[in-house]
């Protein structure tokens, strides 16, 4: 049975807020509020895969400090705005 979309949403949600280090919590949970109700299932996978990875790793592609892989370039970059935005 393929889980509903309104409870993957809510899934995604939780795994933005409870990450590993605060620094992620906060800019992937802002990320989660703003944007995931826009995206299409593709783009959610992706999205639910990159939650997946290190959150050291995730902090240093969002931040700048690595780069990130092709297949998370994209997304990486949106979310790296954002947290821009926010801090700018």
């Amino acid at each position: 049975m393929s889980e509903l979309h309104e409870h993957r949403l809510k899934r995604l949600k939780m795994r933005s807020m409870r990450r590993g280090i605060k620094e992620m919590d906060l800019i992937l949970s802002a990320y989660a509020d703003d944007t995931l109700h826009r995206m299409d299932d593709a783009a959610l996978t992706l999205y639910d895969d990159m939650l997946n990875e290190n959150d050291q790793d995730l902090y240093q592609w969002v931040t700048g400090q690595a780069e990130a892989p092709e297949r998370f370039k994209a997304l990486i970059a949106r979310i790296s705005l954002q947290f821009q935005g926010e801090t700018g």
